[in-house]
């Protein structure tokens, strides 16, 4: 097998100067000038035989089809060398090195910390890094390779994504405690709301499934208020402002408002973990994922 023609520290720099999409921008994340950066772009552009990218004086840089698909495998390159680097330590059957995943973030604060938890009790040597955000960005961060992994809802995902079940989370009504529907936790149908407004959880694919949810009930919501915040919108249902239909669980210490069943008995949302059906996922990755299995 021959060696390879590019270098690790080629690809590192690529990487930055695409998530930068500057040189001047890469130059100052890496404390390297930003000649240095443009030589090793050409040699590895030319170790590669491929453009990838197409570099505008004044207009940064832009990657070509090569490009975007270099960056994918760059990023999972770079990933499994800082992994080999941590295993070489230590127990070479010792789960190693960084995964990054990601979350939808009305999930992350009950999954999260508690997976988490339990994989650096398992793999001590091993980190963690994460973020929280919508299903589209956390999507995109798989298929360009910025993630490992991610934890998100099993609705509307991208074929190419591989995905093994975790959990699933039932939608439910939060209304004012002292609402008129309000009785301990009996189911409340939605079409007794017909003439009150809603407030939308308005993060896809929660804002998706609950008009779904309400239109499958014979209710077509009104809708007065708009959040990508699960608190804010209990929040201000807890002010008498409307009623929000969500799906994860009530985290509680909100006394105004109560979470009560939908009398239409929704079906469940699957909560999936996800990772690019395009490269087989790092040994760490899988480790992160047997721990979120676990819970």
């Amino acid at each position: 097998m021959s060696n390879p023609a590019y270098s690790l520290r080629q690809l590192a720099y690529f990487v930055a100067v695409a998530e930068a999409g500057t040189l001047a921008g890469a130059s100052a994340t890496l404390h390297v000038s930003a000649s240095a950066l443009s030589l090793a772009l050409d040699e590895l552009e030319r170790a590669l035989d491929a453009q990838l990218t197409v570099r505008r004086r004044a207009h940064g840089i832009r990657l070509t089809p090569a490009g975007q698909e270099t960056l994918r495998r760059a990023r999972r390159l770079l990933r499994e060398a800082d992994e080999l680097a941590d295993a070489a330590g230590g127990d070479p059957r010792e789960v190693a090195g960084t995964v990054r995943v990601g979350c939808y973030t009305t999930l992350a604060p009950g999954l999260l910390p508690a997976t988490i938890g339990r994989f650096t009790a398992r793999h001590p040597r091993a980190r963690v890094e994460f973020v929280e955000g919508s299903q589209d960005v956390l999507q995109r961060g798989l298929l360009d390779g910025e993630l490992d992994v991610a934890v998100l809802y099993d609705h509307r995902l991208d074929p190419v994504l591989e995905l093994t079940p975790l959990s699933s989370n039932t939608p439910h009504l939060v209304l004012p405690r002292d609402h008129r529907l309000v009785h301990g936790s009996a189911p409340v149908a939605l079409a007794d709301l017909v003439d009150e407004p809603m407030v939308l959880l308005d993060l896809p694919p929660s804002s998706e499934h609950a008009l779904g949810v309400c239109l499958a009930a014979g209710l077509s919501p009104r809708i007065r208020y708009r959040t990508v915040n699960a608190e804010t919108a209990r929040a201000l249902v807890g002010q008498g402002l409307g009623f929000t239909v969500l799906a994860q669980p009530e985290p509680g210490g909100r006394d105004e408002v109560a979470a009560v069943p939908i009398a239409e008995d929704p079906a469940p949302l699957p909560i999936v973990m996800g990772w690019s059906g395009r490269v087989a996922p790092t040994a760490t990755a899988r480790a992160f994922a047997d721990a979120a299995r676990s819970r």
